[in-house]
Formats: structure tokens, sequence, C-alpha cells
């Protein structure tokens, strides 16, 4: 209760909006060639450094977490943080970060990182806390914006992991023989034999409109068609609507190839042709694809129960991803974020995590549960994530934050290290 009176008094009594605004300005000023400008900059961190001198004083043992705190955190968070940390009672040892649609936004950012948030990595980093991202992104398009806003030196200082194409490698830059580490190659060969059939055939099999509509993402391993029109737009849903019955059939007749034909496959004269167990299939998985089969009348002919248990095998281990408006995917269910955030944690040495999971979306729900059974962390989403997602993370802390606002809850996290280290 003591901890809880001392933060109380610490917001009560001292004018920490201001103390905040002060930092705020000091760490986010951009560099410029004016003596008016530096100026006025340096008698901005001068007020800083008295305004936190005076909590140093004013909390014996514990003023410097104290003015710390009160610069980096509003009541909300700090409380919310001592709430975790009395319920926890850890502290976060590493950050495990989505990125679309979690450190960044369409909607709110202009699809970049705000500079809040990166300033927040990069202090967290210098403080010595490890940062996992993870992402479905491939991994050139993930080191290029992290060198641009965080620097090389922090994306190869050891420190930082890479979790890309939603598991199916891991890059952590200065670990020799464990630099990039490709999970995929370990899959066995029926698997890797169906996704080499269905990237071959992707584009050069597909229907003109989704040819010249999509495009395929220079993934290492997963197969992602994405819109050659803008994300979220209505010729956007269209082609990707069209472009997941197109893979659904496709994948099936690349299993029915894999699997033999004696499976149950009807053999054209340029090979399997699909029977619609690839759609009965995923649509019984996901509402979302049932979805689009019911909104594009291109619903199974075949039920559930008679797709042939060869092709089931393999589909059981094959996972479908549809993003509406933005990408179809299929992936391995044996690769998944989790898989690539364990594989990253070991080659940073981290042997007991308990992490800040943030994420949006089905893949980062995997790595939210996986911390949540097995103690490793915590979870948080933006408002908009998907329905799943957000009934996890309501249904366990409750710390959900506002779209392109990440930095709010790495405020939380930055408190709830800060409150742990006291003790």
């Amino acid at each position: 209760m003591e901890r809880y009176d001392q933060l109380y008094r610490l917001y009560e009594e001292y004018d920490t909006e201001t103390l905040r605004a002060y930092q705020e300005f000091v760490d986010l000023f951009p560099p410029v060639d004016s003596r008016v400008a530096l100026d006025h900059w340096q008698n901005a961190r001068e007020d800083l450094d008295e305004r936190r001198d005076e909590i140093r004083a004013e909390f014996p043992q514990v003023g410097e977490t104290f003015a710390a705190l009160a610069a980096m955190a509003t009541r909300e968070q700090a409380f919310t943080a001592l709430n975790l940390y009395t319920k926890y009672d850890r502290g976060v040892n590493v950050l495990v970060l989505d990125v679309d649609e979690t450190l960044r936004s369409a909607g709110n950012t202009d699809n970049e990182i705000p500079r809040e948030t990166l300033h927040l990595l990069t202090r967290f980093h210098d403080e010595g806390m490890p940062i996992v991202i993870c992402t479905g992104q491939t991994l050139e398009n993930v080191k290029g914006f992290l060198i641009q806003g965080l620097g090389n030196r922090m994306v190869h200082s050891g420190r930082l992991s890479i979790v890309y194409e939603a598991g199916t490698g891991v890059f952590t830059p200065g670990h020799g023989a464990d630099t990039k580490q490709l999970l995929y190659e370990d899959l066995d060969p029926a698997i890797r034999d169906v996704f080499s059939r269905v990237r071959s055939r992707i584009l050069p099999d597909a229907t003109e409109t989704i040819r010249r509509g999509c495009h395929l993402q220079g993934n290492e391993f997963n197969v992602t068609l994405k819109p050659n029109f803008e994300t979220g737009s209505e010729r956007a849903d269209a082609v990707i609507d069209e472009g997941l019955v197109y893979l659904l059939d496709l994948l099936e007749e690349s299993v029915a190839a894999v699997a033999g034909a004696g499976a149950g496959a009807g053999d054209g004269d340029d090979g399997p042709t699909a029977e619609g167990y690839g759609r009965a299939f995923y649509a019984a998985q996901d509402p979302e694809i049932r979805g689009v089969l019911e909104s594009t009348g291109e619903q199974p002919d075949a039920d559930l129960d008679v797709v042939p248990e060869a092709y089931e095998t393999l589909f059981e281990r094959i996972d479908v991803a549809y993003y509406e408006a933005d990408a179809a995917e299929i992936g391995s269910l044996e690769l998944n974020k989790v898989s690539g955030v364990e594989a990253a944690l070991d080659v940073l040495g981290i042997e007991d995590p308990f992490s800040l999971v943030m994420g949006d979306s089905k893949s980062d729900l995997r790595v939210m549960e996986w911390a949540a059974e097995h103690g490793a962390g915590i979870a948080a989403a933006p408002g908009h994530a998907s329905r799943d997602v957000l009934d996890h993370v309501l249904s366990t802390d409750e710390l959900v934050f506002d779209r392109g606002d990440a930095a709010e809850l790495l405020r939380m996290a930055y408190a709830l290290r800060r409150l742990a280290d006291l003790d």
C-alpha cells in the first residue's frame, strides 16, 4: 500500500503534466540550425532538470525512479503499471511488437511509425531492453524502415530481432551463425512441395483480372497475393476476394498433386482439378473465409465430411489467411509468430521472458495466448484489432490503445519496468 500512497502523492502534489511536456519537447525537438531555437531547447532542458531534481529530493530512495515516472507516464499509465506489478510481481523484460496497424497505422499515422514511438523504442533499447519486431512483412521491407526510423546502430546492436513473414524466418544481427534462421527449411518435403507448386502457378495460371490486379509479395516462403490498388479500396476488396477463392482452389490442386491422385482428385488434362475440398475445409475453419465464399457466390459444392483424408492431413498443416482488401495468403501452421518469437528469444538469450506483446491480428493472438499460457507476458492491442484479439486482451488486462498510439502502452510498460526495478 505504501507504493500506491507514494505514487498518489507524486501525481497529486506535482505538476506532472508540465513535466511530461518538457520531457517530450526535449526528447523530440528536431535538430535545427538556429541559435534562438537551440536556446529555447536549452532553457526547456534546464527547467526539466530542476523539476526532476525537486522530485528526487522529495522522495528518498525512490526519487530517481519517480522523477522518471513523472516525466514519462501519465497518472493512469503509472497506476496501471503498478496494478500489473502487483498482479504479476514482474516487470517487462522484452518487447514483442507487430508493425502494421500496431506500431503504425494507415488510418492515423500515414503508415509511418510516429516519432514518439520510435523515440520510446530507442529509450528502451538504450536502457538494455531487448526488442522483437514480429511481422508478416518481408525481411527487406522491415529492415529498411527500421534502419530509417531507429538507425543502423540500433538495428545491428545484437539486442533487436526481426521475426518476419509471420514466423518463417528470424533475423538477429550480431549473432554469428545464428544471425539468420530460415525456419521453413526444417519443414518436411511434402509441405515444401505444396508451397513450391502454389508459388510457381499462382500468377501464370491466374485469370486476367487477378494477374492485372495483384502482385506476389516477395516472401521467402509464404505465398501472398497483394492488390495493385490502394489497400482498403473497393477495387482492392474485389480482387483480393477473387484471389482468395483462386488461392483455395490452387492450394487444393497442389495438395492433390503431392498427396497423389488416388486420394480422390479429379484429373484433367493438365493434372488435378479442384473439387471444392479446399473451400469446404477452410470455410469450416474460418468465418471470414466462409463469408467471402458466400458473398462471391463461390460456396463449395463439397461438404467437409467428404474431404479425402490425405487432403485433410495436409490442409491441417497449412494456414490460409484473409485480410480484407489487403491480402490473401498461405503459410505453414507449423511456422507462425510463436515459433519465430521462441527462436528470437533463444538467440537473444532471454530464458525467462515477461513480454509486452502488442498486435492486432490472428497471428498476433497466437503469441498473446502463448504468453498467457506460459506466464511469459501481457497483451495489448489497438481498439480496431480483430474481434478475437480484443476479446483476449479485454479478458486479461484490458490493455487497449487508440489507433496509431502505441506510445501509450510503451509508456505504461516503461513505468512497469521502473517500478519493478525498485524491488
